[in-house]
């Protein structure tokens, strides 16, 4: 454990998860693979949905050695953000063979210098945002038979300082700097988070809960592309003291998918187990079903009703 570890906010809660299904994005790295192992533990099938397969097969038998129960299952399942077409192939898989999906947490995350996604977005709001948008809502109806249930986004902190830009969210006509890409992305994810809220409420719905949160600055590798290799071996070992393990950065997203302290909560963004506040932009409900509106229409699903569609959107997939 590093220094930091002592000083952050730890999931205390030990509910277990028997027979019920996590899907994960992003689970075959950094806190994505440790969110895994803690819910593998808990007796969960986990489906680690990640871009590469390999490294997910690796980490998949790194996860069974660690455990301490081996008790639950997991699941390998490609998915490439960047993709639309992944990311539709991907849910019909999940949803041919699962019956329930209980928890969802979308963790995977980019950060990239420069381009676009084959489906023409900004690569980090195409990934970081509208590829799991495109992922939750095509999931969201059986989620929500399978209730209770919880759906979790990982953003970030730098939300507050880049808000999405609702009248250039593909950042058409600003500037594509890393920095602002990135947090613009991040700012999205959490007025996703607040729109699901408001939306499923406004259907009736009222035991499937979100959250997303901020998992603190952590020994990851997400960096790289941003940094260089150099940069980030220096930040990982010298400047490590100063930061949390993958492990302590998992804590928070672990907090919101199982704690039963926020069993009643939803549409909140948390640190450090606790919730906290947001931008003034990702805490305002007009702004959020404005996101909304254009999500589905980024995403060409305009007539897509996912809260009183069939189980399973056979319309789009």
């Amino acid at each position: 454990m590093g220094i930091m570890d002592y000083f952050s906010g730890w999931c205390k809660s030990k509910r277990r998860l028997d027979g019920l299904t996590v899907v994960v994005t992003g689970a075959n790295a950094g806190i994505g693979k440790e969110t895994a192992l803690d819910l593998y533990d808990r007796g969960a099938k986990v489906i680690m949905a990640c871009r590469n397969t390999q490294k997910a097969e690796e980490a998949r038998s790194e996860i069974i050695s660690k455990s301490n129960t081996k008790s639950g299952s997991l699941v390998i399942e490609s998915l490439d953000l960047s993709r639309l077409k992944s990311v539709k192939e991907c849910a019909r898989r999940i949803l041919e063979r699962e019956q329930e999906i209980n928890i969802l947490i979308n963790n995977a995350g980019v950060i990239r210098t420069h381009g676009r996604t084959e489906d023409g977005f900004e690569k980090q709001i195409g990934v970081n945002y509208f590829g799991h948008a495109m992922f939750t809502l095509l999931l969201l109806p059986r989620i929500i038979r399978s209730a209770p249930a919880r759906i979790v986004n990982v953003s970030s902190m730098s939300h507050k300082y880049f808000d999405v830009d609702l009248d250039d969210i593909n950042m058409e006509r600003t500037s594509q700097g890393v920095v602002k890409s990135y947090g613009r992305s991040k700012s999205a994810i959490v007025l996703f988070t607040k729109a699901l809220h408001l939306k499923l409420r406004e259907h009736g719905i009222n035991n499937v809960n979100t959250y997303s949160l901020h998992p603190g600055s952590v020994q990851t590798d997400i960096a790289r592309d941003l940094f260089g290799n150099v940069i980030i071996f220096i930040f990982k070992y010298i400047g490590g003291a100063f930061v949390k393990s993958a492990k302590c950065g998992a804590q928070t997203t672990i907090y919101c998918a199982v704690d039963e302290a926020c069993d009643n909560e939803s549409g909140l963004y948390y640190t450090e187990c606790s919730v906290s506040g947001t931008s003034s932009l990702c805490s305002s409900e007009s702004a959020a079903y404005k996101l909304y509106d254009i999500t589905l229409g980024s995403l060409n699903i305009q007539d897509y009703d996912p809260f009183g569609e069939e189980d399973t959107p056979r319309s789009i997939l």
